[in-house]
């Protein structure tokens, strides 16, 4: 009874009511994924298996659902194609395509084997096998660039290699959607095969004049307005799809040639960004497709064999890349990083199993099957690569039968023994760790710099800067630093796991140096502060309150427009500008540059026409008045460095040392304040150590013993003349 009613709901609601039902059931089993921290793929494919017959029967307008989710493949496939950097495979080396190919030969032969060793006809232990070869690209690339992980080496070759299986998906679709659909047995199969290449390359070349003619300047045109290019692009692929599928190819396949055509513009980026949410939508209903029309009672028959196939995804394929990374030169945890991202089945594996059912190639149990497999592995492979950190660490001494002896295309730079005094070395260089570097070298500071982009490190090092491979997540990368030689361990990586994780590891290795830390609020910053951290950076909050300043000063500042050929620029004074502590009279604004000081900003108030005597200091906001041209000079000039004096670090480097108050010192019986230390060395006493009692920030009543150790800080040369007074 109840059943009845409920569908006699749905046949009143109508198609919108079903699809509402449906997409309530999406919502909240995504939400339900995002807090396993599951990818949407397995959420949306379990909703499709509770709305199908099997459960609530809720989906009615299969053929409305069917085809919104061919749209769905062919906007995935457009997007493929209009991301396809082939310039990125070049980049990362011959390691992709080896990888890449390598990867799909082994993983289809094993996988081909163990299909017929559970009795798989040929054409099933062939689609069977394919669809174990492909890793889900946007599942991959999402989980790294969460981790910020996807400019690191390994994220690199993984993405590399995993746009040649996309193209190797691509060239399948073709053969599949061509050869199975058109060759029957009264025709020829060489025939069919050079008639279909004939309409192939037709239609290539179709597609290559309107890219190298047309497409220029009818982008151009179109650039005025997003919205209309947008619309332009998704009608050239839908328009491409159809003209491939009545040529005999698939909708999915033009749609990709659809994306290559644009992918040489200026605007693919764009294009690629507003439809990727379309995108998502769309393929939400592929997937809920699926699920719904999963027939149960051959997926339960396939469960034993899923579990083997599982875990030869799990575990063969990324051995398979583990070994010929390592064959290849390069480290066990670059291997191993990598090969975890191949560690599943892909949503092309998913579209490849569904073409096949529709040719009538496989069964309804062998699309259970891949199916099967494609859930456990995507789950089971996430966790894989969010705790790939731990888990490395866990399998570290076994993987070391796939590493070479001499990994030479990640050579480990041991500089400890190549570099002498280091005052910095810097953890990231990034956004954020780039301008912290280049603030380092114009204040004349030795640093050694440290990141995962093989680009970034060329950068500095054709600058003539010290940088190493390394990842903070690698403890192995603690030994090639000359730690004993370091004074600050600086880190820009804003992840609080890593920067506790490296600070216990530094704590553990007796570092004896000062450590700095980025922060993204203030709570983390509190907790590196009691951590051990010497200094935390807050990139945000800084930035953003220097940003309030310089808007506010601005406001208050800045008259209004006016029709006088002036104008008017504030210039905010850098800490190491050749100005710092200079007078305005000694600042050759006017005499130089003809400009003139109309107000300056410091700490939130502002000074309206400061007099000549007043003394500029880093960091306040000078508001000048002039000519256009003349205030670009003007901020050049005030923007000019001081040049660094060679010993610089020796005049404004502190230093602590222990003085020993000799048997017979004239200062044994004298307080602190008595004794005048700091008036007569220009030193300060931080400290006593007095046998087994320690006194530290001693107050000025505190009396002196002979054989008292005073602990005392101050510059370095003022500490040293004390020193060899000793014992005094």
């Amino acid at each position: 009874m109840l059943d009845a009613i409920w569908q006699n709901f749905i046949v009143e609601g109508g198609v919108f009511l079903e699809v509402a039902l449906i997409l309530g059931i999406a919502s909240a089993l995504g939400f339900l994924g995002r807090t396993l921290r599951q990818p949407l793929i397995v959420m949306f494919l379990a909703t499709g298996i509770l709305a199908g017959p099997a459960f609530l029967g809720l989906i009615e307008s299969y053929e409305q659902i069917e085809l919104l989710a061919h749209m769905g493949i062919a906007f995935l496939l457009f997007i493929v194609g209009l991301r396809l950097d082939l310039h990125l495979i070049r980049t990362t080396g011959p390691v992709a395509f080896a990888t890449g190919l390598g990867q799909i030969v082994f993983t289809s032969i094993i996988g081909f084997a163990i299909a017929l060793l559970f009795g798989l006809p040929f054409m099933s232990a062939a689609y069977v096998a394919v669809a174990l070869t492909f890793s889900s690209t946007i599942i991959i690339v999402k989980l790294l660039s969460d981790k910020k992980e996807i400019d690191s080496l390994h994220g690199q070759i993984a993405v590399g290699f995993l746009i040649v299986q996309d193209i190797a998906a691509i060239l399948a679709l073709v053969l599949l959607t061509t050869l199975g659909s058109q060759i029957d047995a009264e025709e020829s199969v060489w025939l069919v095969t050079i008639f279909i290449a004939l309409k192939g390359f037709g239609f290539l070349a179709a597609i290559w004049f309107f890219m190298i003619y047309l497409v220029p300047g009818l982008l151009r045109r179109l650039a005025d307005s997003q919205e209309l290019l947008v619309l332009f692009a998704v009608a050239w692929a839908i328009l491409l799809g159809g003209i491939a599928e009545m040529l005999g190819f698939s909708k999915e396949v033009g749609a990709f040639l659809a994306g290559v055509s644009l992918a040489s513009s200026n605007y693919r980026d764009m294009i690629a960004g507003r439809l990727t949410s379309l995108r998502d939508f769309l393929l939400l209903f592929f997937f809920i497709d699926l699920g719904a029309r999963l027939n149960w009672q051959a997926v339960g028959s396939q469960i034993y064999p899923s579990i083997w196939f599982s875990l030869f995804v799990l575990i063969g394929n990324p051995l398979i890349v583990l070994i010929i990374m390592g064959f290849m030169g390069y480290r066990r945890r670059t291997g191993f990083l990598a090969g975890l991202t191949v560690a599943q089945i892909s949503e092309f594996s998913l579209i490849v199993a569904a073409l096949g059912l529709n040719l009538g190639h496989i069964t309804q149990q062998d699309m259970g099957l891949i199916t099967l497999v494609g859930v456990v592995t995507i789950c089971a492979s996430t966790y894989m690569i969010l705790y790939s950190a731990p888990l490395y660490h866990f399998l570290e001494r076994p993987l070391k039968i796939f590493e070479r002896r001499n990994p030479y295309r990640e050579p480990q730079t041991d500089v400890s023994a190549a570099v002498p005094l280091v005052d910095v070395i810097l953890m990231g260089l990034g956004g954020y760790g780039s301008g912290l570097a280049a603030q380092l070298a114009a204040r004349n500071k030795t640093f050694i710099g440290v990141d995962f982009d093989p680009a970034t490190l060329e950068r500095w090092r054709n600058q003539g800067i010290l940088c190493i491979y390394g990842d903070m997540a690698d403890p192995e990368i603690l030994e090639q630093l000359p730690l004993n030689k370091t004074r600050w361990v600086v880190s820009t990586v804003r992840s609080q796991a890593l920067s506790l994780s490296l600070l216990n590891l530094l704590k553990n290795r007796g570092f004896n140096g000062k450590m700095a830390l980025t922060a993204v609020n203030e709570t983390e910053a509190d907790l590196y502060h009691k951590a051990g951290a010497q200094v935390v950076f807050r990139p945000f909050s800084d930035a953003a309150e220097q940003a309030a300043d310089a808007l506010t000063d601005a406001m208050d500042v800045l008259p209004d427009d006016s029709d006088l050929p002036i104008a008017f620029r504030e210039i905010r004074i850098r800490s190491g500008s050749e100005f710092a502590g200079q007078t305005i009279r000694n600042i050759p604004l006017r005499s130089q540059a003809s400009v003139s000081i109309l107000a300056i900003s410091r700490g939130g108030h502002v000074l309206y026409s400061p007099d000549p005597d007043f003394q500029i200091y880093p960091g306040d906001r000078l508001v000048i008045v002039g000519l256009p041209t003349d205030l670009k000079e003007a901020e050049a000039l005030l923007s000019r460095q001081e040049k660094p004096m060679d010993d610089l670090d020796i005049l404004d480097r502190f230093s602590i040392a222990e003085i020993h108050l000799a048997a017979d010192s004239p200062l044994d019986g004298m307080t602190l304040a008595d004794a005048q230390i700091r008036q007569k060395y220009a030193v300060t006493v931080i400290g006593i150590r007095r046998k087994e009692e320690q006194v530290f920030t001693p107050g000025p009543a505190e009396r002196l013993q002979s054989g008292d150790r005073l602990l005392i800080i101050g510059f370095s040369k003022d500490v040293g003349t004390l020193k060899r007074q000793e014992p005094i």
